[in-house]
């Protein structure tokens, strides 16, 4: 009896992350299972981006919280549909739909007691040792050869065009910076060097973020605006993800510290310089090859060295964040122009 080719991956709730996913839909795509994608509203639209993927369910699901008569609920419309799921976060709420559909083969990493949830459990390994997050996730494919993946993303054209004309904008004709880092202030470069570097900008700077970054953004927009009137276009809050992921599609190039957009940028191949502060570019770094990388901690000539990094601290320890202030507006142009 052939197994059905039906497959649901239960989504992670981060936009990088969700990227970051965008190999293993490949794989799995081509070696002839058919995907349905559960994920949350806010990441439901990067899958969309993805042609590999023919149906996205989107979960009214929270952050935090087991909602247990969502979950059965949402797991009873999805009984008999699918022969294997895929169950990407590591929680076990997120292991429970899989299980209550009775989706027979199910696939994860170990973690957080949830051996019975699954049917195929990979080792997780150790925070030191873990290979990066593509890998990491393209693993549970059960292939090898996972090195060289690299997340790609794409927009219809029509959408793309659709949001630029309803945000105002022009294809080439912007910069965007992404200032935020929703993990903390020890991965976000100063609001003050961001706004140094748009009044150097030949083109004017669109800022992304959510609504919780729309008091970054204006931090970085007013003096700019100040010396450049409209120079600044602060979104933050204001586009919906489809336009966000449009606008950075359309972006002559961006700026961003290590986030979600980061990914994002990387995957749609624009140009773009990414700083990194308290995490490692070795463990998620933009797949690029139009990305520049700035990390102080392996840089030999910045002294002294930053023995301190990375410190995955969301806030810096020694309360200093040198590993950020210290990276110039000048040496971020000359990345962009490079």
């Amino acid at each position: 009896m052939e197994s059905d080719p039906h497959s649901l991956v239960i989504a992670p709730q981060w936009i990088g992350d969700a990227v970051m996913t965008e190999p293993l839909m490949r794989r799995l795509q081509a070696r002839g299972e058919r995907l349905t994608v559960g994920a949350l509203p806010w990441v439901a639209p990067v899958y969309r981006a993805m042609p590999q993927v023919a149906e996205v369910v989107e979960f009214p699901f929270q952050h935090g919280g087991l909602q247990w008569q969502a979950r059965r609920a949402m797991a009873a419309q999805l009984q008999g549909r699918f022969g294997a799921a895929y169950v990407l976060p590591n929680s076990l709420k997120s292991a429970l739909i899989p299980f209550l559909a009775r989706i027979p083969r199910r696939v994860g990493y170990f973690g957080e007691a949830r051996i019975g949830l699954l049917t195929e459990r990979l080792q997780n390994p150790p925070r030191t040792e873990r290979p990066p997050m593509v890998a990491f996730y393209s693993a549970l494919s059960g292939e090898t050869g996972l090195d060289t993946d690299r997340p790609r993303l794409q927009m219809e054209p029509r959408v793309v065009a659709q949001s630029l004309a309803d945000l105002g904008l022009q294809q080439g004709g912007y910069a965007v910076f992404a200032p935020g880092a929703e993990f903390g202030a020890a991965k976000r470069w100063p609001a003050a060097h961001f706004a140094a570097l748009a009044q150097q900008l030949d083109v004017p700077v669109v800022l992304l973020g959510s609504g919780k970054e729309r008091a970054l953004c204006e931090e970085i927009a007013a003096p700019v605006n100040a010396a450049r009137p409209g120079w600044a276009l602060n979104f933050a809050g204001k586009t919906t993800l489809e336009q966000a992921l449009s606008a950075i599609a359309a972006t002559k190039t961006i700026v961003s510290n290590d986030s979600g957009l980061m990914h994002v940028a990387a995957a749609f191949g624009v140009p773009q310089v990414a700083i990194f502060g308290s995490s490692s570019p070795l463990h998620t770094p933009p797949l690029n090859p139009l990305a520049q990388v700035l990390w102080l901690k392996n840089d030999a000539a910045y002294q002294p060295p930053l023995d301190c990094a990375p410190c995955f601290q969301r806030d810096c320890p020694l309360g200093h964040t040198r590993c950020l202030v210290d990276v110039t507006p000048e040496r971020v142009l000359a990345a962009l122009v490079a």
